[in-house]
């Protein structure tokens, strides 16, 4: 696990490169959770199977690598929020991907305060249309939105 998150570049990516580091970040974790791989190492090698000069821009890597490791480390912290709002649903019984887009909406709330609430909400379901299945999108839009009231966030 890495020590601690460090924030990107100045430069933040633009809205489209965001979602792309978000999908990044997604993928990433995917690798961590199913694949049991340490996430430091996740975080080193998810470009470097790619051919020569395809990696994204600096901006959408640092952030996605900012999610990636954040959201691994900062799991004790996440889940018990989840759990809270997911009324009838364990953790462990939720779709792998739909818990991975929760944790990583969840991290944002509490860690990416200049992110409005709305475009994290927006965002973990548009990964839910493109990652998991369309019954999903409606399970991750309330769980968000109830951790989103419970913490105050807008």
């Amino acid at each position: 696990m890495m020590a601690e998150t460090e924030r990107p570049p100045a430069t933040q990516p633009g809205t489209d490169s965001r979602h792309r580091a978000r999908e990044a970040a997604l993928q990433m974790l995917y690798q961590w959770e199913v694949g049991r791989m340490p996430i430091d190492e996740v975080c080193r090698t998810f470009w470097a199977g790619g051919p020569a000069g395809t990696a994204p821009p600096e901006n959408i890597r640092a952030f996605a690598l900012l999610l990636a490791a954040g959201v691994a480390e900062h799991t004790p912290q996440l889940d018990p929020l989840i759990v809270e709002a997911a009324e009838h649903w364990r953790l462990e019984r939720m779709n792998v991907m739909d818990r991975l887009i929760l944790r990583l909406g969840v991290y944002e709330f509490l860690h990416e305060p200049e992110t409005p609430a709305k475009v994290v909400i927006n965002e973990a379901l548009e990964l839910g249309r493109t990652f998991s299945a369309d019954e999903s999108v409606r399970f991750i839009n309330g769980i968000l939105d109830a951790i989103r009231r419970t913490l105050n966030r807008e």
